[in-house]
């Protein structure tokens, strides 16, 4: 009886295992009513370590595995970056396991809101000579060469380093590109001067015959140093990916919501006014880091000029958003622009959970272009706050 029952517990457990996990999957999700008339937050998170497929983490075998244990760990989905193709809503989802490794899944939906799948295997990335000890934070970008970028963090161990430091690491960009989102190419990593690159994105279309690709060199693993701020480079050739004629377009500033650290997220927008970028800032507090999401707009023909900059944050964690694995924190490195000018904003939040909000192109080119810039000087703030008073006075 007692054997009986140890072989038939596996089953009873699995059997709700799936049943949880296909509620959550299908379970609707609601756009909260509390808006600030730029951003619209769902109710639930569209991607948790929840939503990661059973069969990836468990043995359904009962006789391999008698007491239904999971076998491999997951402890967070997040950072994912995004792509409409096929008219579903891609994300290319962060997953980290319980050993720290992070790898890629994707998933899809068909409203972009709810109802995430993942495909039914993680991404086996393809590997250069010298493998990638962690990878993290794609940018998918559709290129007008056709191709569709893929481009991520790759971490491996300074060999400099002290034997005794196994902290240190060397980041940098890597590449895949596909035809199709199956069949990936690996490219050689980026090619710059930088001693650490993160945050690399593609533009999505030729500058001048050549690709123009945003960075964030630093100088070391975590913090920015002298190296900070959005850069922009020019590469030749993908087949051979030199960043040349690099500068920095956004730069970190001091008391701002970007003063310690900032990164593009995900390729920019065009729209008729100017490309839309959404980036992340980070400051430092008592607390630790806080990470906000900012927006900037540049130039339609000039992408080094930037020609609107709101003041502050888009963004911040909320009062659910800010507990997690890395407290505090709000990043995106992905985000879609419907043809009605509906746009997704994918971002997780404190290094745990995926969650989308929605806005318009018209509502986004209206905040950046009408909302104050960062006056720099608490008296200059509360003069552009008397200026809006007495502006609205009529109104009242």
């Amino acid at each position: 009886m007692i054997n009986n029952f140890t072989h038939l517990q596996p089953l009873v457990k699995f059997q709700k295992i799936f049943d949880d996990y296909n509620a959550l999957i299908t379970r609707k999700n609601k756009r909260e009513l509390k808006s600030n008339g730029i951003i619209y937050r769902y109710h639930h998170p569209v991607i948790t370590a929840e939503h990661i497929p059973i069969h990836w983490r468990y043995d359904l075998n009962p006789s391999t595995n008698p007491y239904g244990i999971e076998r491999i760990g997951v402890n967070a989905a997040f950072n994912a970056g995004a792509i409409k193709w096929n008219n579903k809503y891609i994300l290319a989802v962060r997953v980290e396991g319980a050993d720290r490794k992070s790898y890629f899944a994707f998933a899809e939906s068909q409203n972009g809101i709810d109802n995430f799948r993942f495909w039914k295997k993680p991404l086996l990335l393809p590997q250069t000579e010298n493998p990638d000890v962690n990878v993290y934070d794609m940018r998918l970008v559709k290129h007008e060469d056709g191709y569709i970028y893929g481009i991520f963090c790759t971490e491996r161990k300074d060999t400099n380093a002290p034997s005794s430091d196994l902290v240190a690491a060397i980041s940098n960009a890597g590449i895949i590109r596909s035809k199709d989102l199956k069949k990936w190419e690996r490219l050689p990593d980026l090619i710059s001067t930088t001693i650490q690159q993160r945050n690399v994105t593609l533009h999505p279309e030729f500058v001048d015959g050549k690709y123009a690709i945003y960075t964030r060199p630093q100088d070391d693993f975590i913090l920015a140093g002298s190296g900070g701020g959005i850069g922009l480079g020019y590469i030749h050739d993908m087949s051979y990916p030199e960043v040349k004629d690099e500068i920095i377009i956004n730069n970190r500033m001091y008391h701002t919501v970007y003063e310690l650290k900032n990164g593009q997220g995900p390729t920019p927008i065009k729209t008729t006014e100017g490309w839309l970028h959404l980036a992340h800032g980070v400051r430092n507090t008592a607390a630790g880091l806080r990470y906000v999401l900012y927006m900037f707009m540049t130039d339609l023909k000039d992408i080094t000029k930037v020609i609107y900059q709101p003041g502050g944050y888009l963004m911040a964690p909320n009062n659910q958003e800010i507990i997690g694995d890395v407290g505090n924190v709000l990043f995106c490195n992905g985000w879609i622009a419907d043809e009605d000018g509906k746009v997704f904003i994918y971002y997780a939040s404190s290094d745990t959970r995926m969650h989308v909000a929605t806005s318009h192109i018209k509502i986004l080119l209206d905040y950046c272009k009408s909302t104050p810039e960062d006056k720099l000087y608490s008296n200059n703030s509360v003069a552009a706050i008397h200026d809006l008073i007495q502006r609205n006075e009529e109104f009242q």
